[in-house]
């Protein structure tokens, strides 16, 4: 499996909480798109301040957690840098999670190696992948065939991310493990039966009770009108610009929770601030019936 594996908490909530059937919606990335729960979110949205972020409903996500998602970058030094752990327990905290409420140390690891009760090498794969591609942020490349040769890239704040055969997509098009992972998450799948048969449905209950629910419900409408290129338009200050679908505030939202009760530390390495794709890029992807197009033909716009 590919990666490296991040210590994670060594402690987990819900050893003596009720059992519950909780379908798990989404685990990792833009993974929301089989959404059927009605459930409000126990985060309270007042909490955080409502501001003009510059994406329209229902891009820009509930009223009141606006604050919580990347702002645009305003220097050069802010291009991919990851949020770093102080600001990723704030965030969680003010969407309704603790560091209780994440996977064990022990269940993180059998979940990501394939381990536990019913552990499957190849969801762990797609999960790893997954987990991956929503922290390329400075520090952390991903390495793809370009041309034929191993190359680095870093494009979290564009809500970008070049596939192992080197084509430049979103994170939620069609063709990556962040969008394949469906199979993995949709209701009475792996995900949620693992969780259930591995001491971890406090950690469910978790997430459903935070501001997961209510943003999974914009993320996946966002999606689901964002055709093949799934990039989205931002307008602010007159100025229109476009990112893609991951770094969108509900999408980012949602991803972020995810990941925190998958690994505190893994949150903590998803994107700060999220950064206009070059419009020659943004127009080729637009184009593409794929929603991809080959990183060599545009690597030079992210130089």
């Amino acid at each position: 499996m590919r990666g490296t594996r991040l210590a994670g908490p060594g402690h987990r909530r819900g050893a003596t909480s009720p059992r519950r059937t909780i379908s798990v919606l989404a685990l990792v990335g833009v993974c929301i798109f089989s959404l059927t729960a009605t459930q409000t979110a126990g985060a309270d949205p007042a909490a955080a301040d409502t501001v003009d972020t510059g994406f329209a409903i229902p891009f820009a996500g509930a009223p009141g957690y606006e604050s919580l998602a990347p702002t645009q970058v305003t220097n050069p030094g802010q291009l991919n840098q990851p949020l770093g752990q102080q600001a990723a327990d704030e965030i969680a905290g003010q969407v309704g999670l603790t560091r209780a409420d994440a996977l064990s140390e022990q269940q993180y690891r059998d979940l990501l190696s394939g381990g536990g009760v019913g552990g499957s090498r190849e969801a762990a794969e797609v999960i790893d992948a997954c987990a991956q591609i929503l922290t390329n942020t400075n520090g952390r490349p991903l390495y793809s065939d370009v041309d034929g040769h191993p190359t680095p890239s870093v494009l979290a704040s564009y809500g970008l991310y070049v596939n192992t055969s080197g084509m430049l997509e979103s994170p939620a098009n069609a063709d990556a493990p962040t969008r394949q992972v469906n199979s993995l998450i949709a209701p009475g799948g792996f995900v949620g039966t693992w969780l259930r048969n591995n001491d971890a449905t406090g950690t469910l209950i978790a997430l459903y009770r935070s501001a997961y629910t209510v943003q999974a419900v914009y993320g996946f409408a966002a999606q689901q009108i964002s055709g093949a290129a799934q990039l989205v338009t931002n307008t602010k200050g007159g100025v229109s610009s476009e990112v893609g679908m991951s770094m969108a505030p509900p999408l980012w939202i949602v991803n972020f929770a995810l990941l925190y009760i998958l690994n505190p530390s893994l949150a903590a390495a998803m994107p700060a601030h999220w950064a206009p794709i070059p419009s020659p890029v943004a127009d080729a992807l637009h184009s593409s019936p794929t929603g991809q197009v080959p990183f060599s033909d545009y690597a030079s716009y992210f130089q």
